[in-house]
């Protein structure tokens, strides 16, 4: 099997990881000095349990959340992935009362890997919370 075709595989495996919180699949699939960040942590936080962080940050405020993949280009080191993410507002989310409403958001973000086919690198398409952050029209 060639990287490019390795690393499609790995995801699929990471999109299991990251709907069930599978601590044993985050320490396979992720480096241990991988940095990842959420807003609930002013530091990095490192390896599988750093980005398993993320997932139960999310989880918070949404206690269904899902990630599917929709679409999915890979080379030898690194996969763009398209995702789409569901889930239902029940928990406070940054400071926001729960509201029952169901989200649906397509997002887009690029994970990069060793050579020994781990996650070292996640880095994620902000759109246009990108534009509307510094303006000061969103929360964090």
């Amino acid at each position: 099997m060639n990287l490019s075709n390795r690393n499609k595989e790995l995801m699929k495996k990471f999109e299991t990881m990251i709907n069930t919180a599978d601590k044993k699949l985050a320490e396979e699939l992720v480096d241990p000095n991988a940095p990842f960040f959420t807003p609930a942590s002013p530091d990095a936080l490192y390896g599988g349990e750093g980005y398993l962080s993320v997932v139960h940050f999310m989880r918070t405020g949404f206690s269904d959340v899902q990630w599917k993949i929709e679409d999915m280009v890979s080379d030898e080191e690194k996969v763009a992935v398209h995702w789409t993410l569901t889930g239902t507002h029940d928990g406070e989310f940054l400071g926001v009362k729960p509201t029952a409403k169901k989200i649906k958001v397509s997002v887009m973000n690029f994970y990069y890997f060793n050579e020994e086919g781990k996650v070292t690198k996640d880095v994620a398409a902000e759109g246009m919370i990108g534009i509307l952050r510094p303006l000061g029209l969103c929360k964090n």
